[in-house]
């Protein structure tokens, strides 16, 4: 029932974005440059790796121009994007293509896989999701630990009425435009191990 969700409902939301993403391509190309779509090798169900598209919100990296770290490089025109979630708008794809859900742990970065506890790791027992239950619990306000064990809880209470739950939250929460990035960041500091083992 999941996965027929997210064909339909991630399907229908593709083709009713289109003209949006039409848009928000052009706008990209024209204030950021290209590539207008931001693809990155993200760790899927089981820790298998797929490429997760977005739109992009940063300048490439240029140290001559002083383009280095990410505050260096984003944007008023990014943080826009990134605060209203439009940058995920492509992601539905991953979504059809079942390399994620609408709802589940959000997809981080390949190289944190051999730095997750076991437990962490349960993260990995389902699809990665757009919107998920620690982005409902205050998204990059929470530190890596919280955020880690809102994922293994979600693993853990999955169901249809959970998912529901989630998604209705998330539109409040793209509402506000809460929890956009982590204090003194513009988005979230690295994960550079776990300290405590998620219970």
């Amino acid at each position: 029932m999941k996965r027929v969700l997210d064909v339909v409902v991630g399907g229908t939301a593709l083709v009713i974005s289109a003209p949006v993403q039409a848009v928000i391509a052009v706008l990209v190309a024209r204030r950021l440059g290209r590539p207008v779509l931001f693809r990155q090798p993200r760790p899927g169900r089981h820790g298998q790796p797929f490429t997760l598209t977005k739109f992009r919100t940063m300048r490439e990296p240029d140290p001559a121009r002083g383009l280095v770290t990410d505050a260096d490089r984003m944007t008023p025109f990014g943080a826009f994007l990134r605060s209203t979630s439009l940058d995920e708008l492509p992601t539905l794809w991953n979504v059809v293509r079942g390399d994620m859900s609408l709802v589940g742990p959000r997809p981080l970065l390949v190289r944190y896989l051999e730095r997750y506890t076991p437990a962490q790791a349960r993260r990995h027992e389902v699809r990665p999701g757009v919107t998920g239950l620690a982005q409902v619990s205050g998204r990059n306000l929470l530190d890596w630990e919280a955020r880690f064990a809102a994922d293994v809880d979600y693993v853990d209470r999955r169901s249809l009425r959970l998912d529901l739950q989630i998604v209705r939250r998330t539109l409040g929460s793209v509402l506000r435009r809460d929890g956009i990035a982590a204090d003194g960041d513009v988005t979230m500091p690295e994960f550079d191990g776990a300290l405590r083992v998620v219970d």
